[in-house]
């Protein structure tokens, strides 16, 4: 349902707001360049700092911005299921096509718990759900078991798989089948990913390289093989570049030096080390991006 280069879209601030115009121009860069699925409201998205009224606000304009054009995935997970069924039941009435829904955090539930969870959330409303597994975040590993017994439940079509675990990828795919969409959540593991079945990739580099994310799974797609490995070698030393602090640091801060936001983050985030700041304007000359 859900295939291709997708981006997991930063969310800009201006004076300690949402800034609007700028998402709106993110938007028009993203589509621009080729990114098939726009998904708001995520990790990238500092969602876990936005306010309930911002997060239903940016969903709203993603969804009015994008019009169509390609679909929007409204991140909408928490670690309260009711606060879950809030979320994705709003991501639903402002139109978006789909919901992602991260494993809950700090509770560390039990695979019981987290199958029970999803099957609430899926039951209660009826939008296409991708799950979102991010053990480095949450601290729990949604198993391969557990997501083929929800890849059962009606409307959970897909994954977001973030442990960069290959041989986990590669269960979770045997076990589900090719027509649930198994997504990389995990810049480097997207070209292996897609040698191994999957769909696509949720893409914290797209932020940046939108056009390459996109053209490496087109080249895929198309049987290109030689093209897509040259892009995935030429993109790799940029998605080292996104992680060298938590992200979203390292995607805001290079999209500010591309001069498409402003450099403003939300509490706990802070600006990066200068240390780490040189090492990605190294990086991001080296691309040609600035």
């Amino acid at each position: 349902m859900f295939k291709g280069s997708m981006v997991a879209i930063v969310t800009p601030f201006t004076n300690g707001r949402v800034d609007e115009k700028a998402l709106g121009d993110l938007i028009e860069f993203q589509i621009r360049n080729g990114t098939d699925v726009i998904v708001p409201c995520g990790t990238t998205g500092e969602s876990a700092t936005l306010s309930h009224e911002e997060h239903h606000r940016v969903v709203e304009f993603t969804v009015k911005t994008v019009n169509k054009r390609v679909p929007v995935v409204a991140g909408a997970g928490s670690n309260s299921t009711d606060e879950t069924i809030e979320l994705t039941n709003y991501a639903k009435k402002a139109g978006a096509d789909g919901a992602l829904l991260i494993t809950p955090y700090y509770n560390k539930p039990t695979q019981e718990g987290l199958y029970r969870h999803f099957k609430k959330v899926a039951e209660s409303v009826a939008i296409p759900i991708i799950l979102y597994n991010v053990p480095g975040r949450t601290s729990v590993n949604m198993l391969p078991s557990t997501v083929a017994r929800l890849r059962e439940i009606k409307g959970i079509v897909g994954l977001k798989e973030a442990t960069g675990d290959l041989k986990q990828i590669s269960e979770i795919i045997r076990l589900c089948g090719r027509d649930f969409d198994v997504l990389s959540g995990d810049d480097f593991t997207t070209l292996p990913l897609l040698a191994l079945g999957g769909a696509g990739a949720i893409s914290v580099t797209a932020n940046v390289a939108p056009a390459d994310c996109a053209g490496m799974y087109d080249a895929f797609s198309a049987g290109k093989m030689e093209e897509a490995r040259k892009l995935h070698f030429k993109l790799e030393p940029l998605h080292n570049a996104m992680f060298i602090e938590t992200n979203p640091i390292p995607a805001k801060t290079s999209l500010a030096l591309m001069g498409r936001i402003k450099e403003e983050f939300r509490l706990p985030l802070c600006p990066m080390s200068d240390a780490n700041r040189d090492k990605l304007k190294k990086a991001l000359k080296e691309y040609g991006l600035i």
